[in-house]
């Protein structure tokens, strides 16, 4: 079986608003919820591919910040 998560999950959120994208984001960070952690990584993908360089710096100091400080 050949799934397309990348597509699959696109399509999920197509015509979908900022606020339900939002919604999305943060419930499932609020659950702690290792399945929706494939979701995350796509909506990062999408977000890095269409970041200039000054965003993509801005990412990985974030990045940076918050791993360097997990526990």
């Amino acid at each position: 079986m050949n799934i397309d998560i990348r597509s699959h999950i696109i399509n999920n959120f197509k015509g979908d608003d900022i606020n339900v994208l939002r919604d999305a984001i943060e419930e499932s960070i609020k659950n702690n919820d290792e399945i929706t952690l494939p979701g995350m990584g796509v909506f990062f993908e999408l977000v890095w591919q269409k970041a200039d360089e000054d965003m993509k710096n801005k990412i990985l100091n974030i990045l940076e910040s918050c791993v360097k400080g997990a526990e």
